[in-house]
């Protein structure tokens, strides 16, 4: 269980995070939402302890995550950022494997991982070799869920891992990352601005405007119970986009 109490974060003068308090249950994909700035990506890296709460806590089953933990408790995550963010000097299998091999894993456990992980994906196994310049933008986003994947992390965040694609592309893969998180079972923690991506992927959806939670719940709750003026504004300026998603 991965927990965020009375997080507040700031900027200089900004706040980023106002009174989070949120509690993201063992295999629960959420879909974060909002609009640009609302403090999205902000919550995912104090999640990850990439930044330090002004005040509050994050826990990860319990443990406290902090600078002294987040080093060894990062390792318990998989991380993918809208693009991928691979390094362009390493092909495929070396993005993917980057973490084992520096965790000293053997050759053949790496390969066997590299194997499973390709399958799961749909990753085509002799693009392994190829260079993220090489790659198509569907095939790096793989590569990047392959490499968050490869120690088997008990939480997975993906800060709008599809905003990129074209919109074949996006559908092709949305149905994709949907199996893979439906056959693997872990906690997902997912940003977006979509509110149709959000009801595809998201158990539940936690809402979010100038930091602060304005509602969380399904999808057919921001629909049909909407909080306040801002959810249902925010509802219609997206309708023309959702459809009901698919059980």
């Amino acid at each position: 269980m991965l927990e965020l109490a009375g997080i507040e974060k700031r900027f200089g003068q900004t706040p980023a995070l106002q009174g989070i308090d949120l509690v993201f249950a063992a295999r629960e994909c959420v879909a974060l939402l909002g609009a640009s700035g609302c403090g999205k990506s902000t919550l995912l890296r104090l999640a990850l302890g990439l930044l330090t709460p002004d005040r509050g806590s994050v826990h990860l089953d319990g443990e406290r995550i902090d600078a002294r933990s987040a080093p060894t408790l990062r390792r318990r995550f998989g991380y993918v950022i809208q693009d991928g963010g691979l390094f362009p000097h390493l092909d495929a299998r070396g993005n993917v494997s980057l973490m084992a091999r520096y965790l000293g894993w053997e050759k053949p456990r790496i390969e066997s991982r590299l194997r499973e992980l390709a399958e799961l994906t749909r990753f085509p196994a002799d693009a392994l070799s190829r260079y993220p310049a090489q790659l198509s933008g569907g095939q790096r986003q793989r590569v990047a869920l392959m490499r968050a994947l490869v120690l088997d992390p008990e939480v997975l965040l993906l800060d709008e891992p599809l905003g990129a694609l074209d919109p074949l592309v996006r559908a092709e893969l949305q149905e994709d990352l949907r199996g893979v998180f439906r056959a693997l079972g872990k906690t997902v923690l997912l940003v977006t601005h979509d509110l149709a991506e959000a009801a595809f992927f998201a158990d539940r959806i936690v809402l979010l405007r100038e930091g602060r939670v304005v509602q969380q719940g399904s999808f057919a709750e921001l629909l049909g119970a909407p909080a306040d003026a801002y959810v249902t504004r925010f509802v219609r300026a997206q309708r023309p986009r959702i459809e009901e998603p698919a059980p």
